[in-house]
């Protein structure tokens, strides 16, 4: 997966995030390039998808949570690296909503949470991989994902690292899996694309 996802507050707004997709379609573009069959469910980004991928666009939260489960169970490799909202309005109103005086509240409600559902899921020698970006306490928070969402790599990276996070041709991302911590220097995105295919293959091969 890549990209963000749009909830929509009403026919005009929306909330999301500052995500480009670069990271999920350097990915889709490696493994194709390594002769994998890709399936490629993004978000909206003004990207073109690497040539060979099928593209499965999708909007919402709850599109990319139907598209990707659907899907699950026909994929030996799964990575998630879309920015999906964890949140989106209660509601979404039919119409314009007009500018008054005074505040306006929104209420918002959980998103179904798409990397948790397939460790779940996961089928035995299925390989899981999951994307954490945070602000602070980097390889905790992202250690304790990948424990909660029974992923079998979680790529993790900080916003506030110089050259890494949205918008950016590079990145800086540390892998986690249950007995490693591997920290990565600055590298193109491309370059960690391949580097992380090289990580899930040889994951892979141990779960034959």
């Amino acid at each position: 997966t890549a990209g963000p996802t749009q909830e929509a507050i009403d026919p005009v707004r929306f909330i999301s995030n500052h995500s480009t997709g670069r990271m999920g379609y350097e990915i889709a573009g490696a493994a194709r390039r390594r002769g994998a069959k890709v399936t490629l469910v993004t978000g909206k980004t003004a990207l073109t998808p690497p040539d060979g991928v099928t593209v499965v666009p999708v909007v919402s939260a709850q599109e990319m949570f139907d598209a990707v489960t659907s899907r699950a169970s026909e994929q030996e490799m799964i990575i998630k690296c879309a920015a999906v909202a964890d949140y989106r309005p209660e509601t979404s109103a039919q119409d314009k909503i007009k500018k008054k005086d005074g505040e306006l509240t929104l209420h918002l409600s959980r998103t179904q949470d798409i990397l948790a559902y397939l460790g779940s899921h996961k089928r035995e020698r299925q390989v899981l991989c999951g994307f954490s970006m945070e602000t602070k306490d980097l390889l905790e928070n992202s250690r304790a994902k990948l424990e909660k969402k029974g992923a079998d790599l979680i790529a993790a990276n900080s916003l506030k690292d110089e050259g890494a996070g949205f918008g950016t041709a590079t990145n800086r991302v540390t892998f986690l899996t249950r007995n490693r911590t591997e920290p990565l220097p600055l590298m193109g995105k491309d370059a960690v694309a391949d580097a992380l295919l090289d990580r899930l293959l040889a994951l892979y091969q141990e779960k034959q």
